[in-house]
């Protein structure tokens, strides 16, 4: 049985529901964005019209967070989602027959080269960078829609601040809600197959640059595992879409997530105690420099000097009855108020350790020696193991989902037709970017040690090794396209011209030591061969 069609009124009160929900968060996210990420704060005034292009950091004095958090979305994107490079590999699950695997790796590698190509022509690498600074705070959330003929698929970065959602029973997040503002007289514009009411049609008429609010809705139907879409108008509280769809089109992803808690924690939040700490320290600071430098004065009351008019400012000139004494020097400085001497350790070690809860010093500085291939990939291991379950949560709830999306929307526009599903079983997504293939190398160089152990004890150890399987497990942890894979068959060919290789090169060798025993040799198998014709 379907489930019962939410109407405007339900749909919006599931939405408040998930406002409430997420309320809890908004202090936390709230100062993390004012602290980090003032580019991408929408939490103060944004429904009052006073956000864009207003002044966000009026608390913020110190600047390590900020290009931290840069640097960290940047090392995450490169290790994770380098761009212009292949990050993932779609291969054959366990329901696929083990004979079968090479034929169907060789299909599957075809269709990943169209995905990869596709990903080029769209705006991924940007909206991924959006997406990954949203993650640093804890909850990150993107859009993946159909798009055009020159860009097929458009990804859009939705700041967290205008969505909502709610988990299923699998943990995974099954109903997504935004707000919206827009125009009205972009409405069926963006909707065109939108059912305006009465009321909207007079406002588009009369105001039609005017903003309305909407509500957004993809609501997940566990009975029929498919989704409805609703567009709401929140003001007159109408439907003004309404559609069934296989897949949503929402990409959801926490960095990490506690036992019973919706949204996520990132490192930001983590690091909030030494970011406010550090700028109240540096406030304080440049209070304190201002005094110093300015100084405090007081001023006789002799009716001669007046505070009010006194500017005190570099190169000023302050006529006084006297400088000191009866006479007095013309021309004489002010004492300095003094230096001031706040401790830079404290503020030194605030910022290392934002920087390391950061992941900001996995790399050497710069001005270090140039850095080997094997450091490179030491360091990505080392910033794997620091991500620890977070990489996991990234793969399963970003990678894998996006990967989904993505050849979901290519076989409805017909650039491909996957015959198999992307569950895993039929089709598995395997990570191959950077710092996958850092923990991969791991089990990789694990292989070839009892390699070398076995090769090391004789013959009798060398039989312990299974020389084609091993290769293909290589293979397949370092992302090798099948098409530079032998087959069985062909691996099988080559086998045997190598032994006829061998037993040529050991006749020659027999020749030219034993030319008589070679002759009686060839002469005896020239006998025991069975006639021509």
């Amino acid at each position: 049985m379907a489930m019962m069609r939410l109407d405007a009124k339900q749909v919006l009160a599931r939405h408040d529901k998930a406002l409430t929900k997420k309320e809890d968060f908004r202090s936390l996210y709230d100062e993390a964005y004012e602290f980090a990420l003032p580019q991408r704060n929408l939490y103060d005034g944004y429904y009052d019209g006073g956000v864009q292009g207003q002044k966000k950091m009026n608390r913020v004095f110190d600047s390590t967070a900020i290009n931290s958090t840069q640097r960290f979305a940047n090392r995450m994107q490169s290790g994770i989602f380098p761009p212009q490079r292949k990050w993932c590999r779609l291969q054959p699950g366990s329901d696929i027959p083990q004979d079968r695997k090479a034929e169907a790796q060789a299909a599957l590698d075809v269709y990943n080269d169209k995905l990869f190509d596709t990903l080029k022509q769209s705006n991924f690498d940007i909206a991924i960078g959006e997406f990954l600074l949203d993650l640093c705070v804890g909850t990150a959330v993107m859009l993946v829609q159909p798009g055009d003929d020159t860009n097929p698929i458009n990804f859009i970065s939705v700041p967290q601040f205008l969505v909502a959602f709610d988990e299923g029973a699998n943990g995974q997040v099954d109903n997504v809600y935004r707000r919206m503002k827009l125009k009205a007289e972009s409405i069926q514009r963006q909707w065109p197959d939108a059912e305006i009411p009465a009321e909207l049609k007079n406002l588009i008429d009369q105001k039609p640059t005017e903003e309305v609010e909407l509500v957004e809705a993809t609501v997940f139907d566990p009975e029929r595992g498919d989704y409805c879409y609703h567009v709401i108008d929140k003001r007159s509280k109408t439907e003004l879409v309404y559609r069934r769809m296989d897949h949503t089109p929402w990409i959801v992803s926490r960095y990490a997530k506690v036992a019973g808690e919706t949204y996520g924690r990132g490192p930001l939040i983590t690091a909030m105690p030494d970011i406010k700490t550090l700028n109240k320290t540096l406030e304080l600071v440049l209070k304190n420099a201002s005094l110093s430098i300015s100084g405090v004065y007081t001023a006789a009351d002799d009716g001669v000097l007046n505070p009010n008019t006194v500017r005190i400012m570099p190169g000023a000139i302050i006529p006084v009855a006297r400088n000191g004494g009866p006479q007095g020097e013309s021309l004489k400085p002010l004492p300095r108020a003094g230096d001031f001497n706040v401790s830079q350790i404290v503020m030194d070690d605030l910022r290392t350790n934002i920087k390391r809860t950061l992941l900001d010093e996995s790399l050497p500085p710069d001005n270090m020696s140039a850095r080997s291939a094997t450091e490179v990939v030491e360091r990505m291991k080392e910033l794997s193991q620091n991500l620890g379950s977070a990489f996991g949560r990234l793969i399963n709830e970003t990678m894998i989902p996006v990967v989904k999306r993505m050849l979901q929307v290519m076989d409805e526009k017909g650039l491909i037709t996957l015959p198999l599903k992307v569950n895993g079983l039929e089709i598995k997504v395997s990570p191959v970017a950077p710092l996958a293939m850092a923990q991969n190398m791991e089990e990789v160089q694990q292989v070839l040690q009892y390699a070398q152990i076995a090769q090391g004890a004789g013959p009798e150890g060398a039989v312990n090794i299974k020389v084609d399987e091993m290769m293909d497990y290589i293979a397949e942890k370092l992302g090798v396209p099948q098409r530079l894979r032998p087959t069985p068959q062909e691996r099988m060919m080559m086998k045997q011209q190598m032994q006829q290789q061998a037993q040529q090169q050991q006749m020659m060798q027999m020749a030219a030591e034993n030319p008589e025993a070679t002759a009686q040799v060839v002469e005896a198998a020239t006998q025991q061969q069975p006639p021509q014709g």
